[in-house]
């Protein structure tokens, strides 16, 4: 079981340096799991950082979701607390790994799920969930 973090699906939706060894992973892995946040912020970086408009990034993004087989996971009272409390151990401002909110909640929802964490970067390895 993985959870894929907004990093590593836009690394492989865009084919960036990493996503060869990023699809490896994700696709030995089941079930695929994402979030309601994952996907808002891999359209989102899309948008940002490629250009994309937003219907054309989430076209991409849906397409990828379907033919990889994700299940959404849901993001509830247990993911917060989860999330609140990556965010006191390993947030940004108080720990080398400097998670944001959508790291925080990927954080949480790879943990909740008991799934590895598949992302891009050095920031979840400085976790433990690295």
């Amino acid at each position: 079981m993985i959870f894929a973090d907004a990093s590593a699906l836009i690394a492989i939706i865009i084919g960036e340096a990493e996503a060869d060894a990023l699809a490896d992973r994700l696709e030995a892995a089941s079930p695929r799991l994402c979030s309601a946040m994952s996907v808002w912020e891999t359209v989102a970086g899309l948008c940002r950082s490629y250009t994309f408009s937003v219907p054309t990034a989430r076209a991409h993004v849906r397409q990828f979701l379907d033919v990889g087989g994700f299940q959404f996971v849901g993001i509830a009272e247990p993911e917060f607390e989860l999330a609140t409390e990556a965010y006191a151990q390993f947030g940004k401002g108080r720990h080398p790994a400097a998670l944001n909110m959508g790291n925080c909640f990927a954080y949480a929802c790879a943990k909740s799920n008991q799934a590895k964490l598949l992302y891009k970067g050095e920031d979840f390895a400085k976790t433990d969930l690295g």
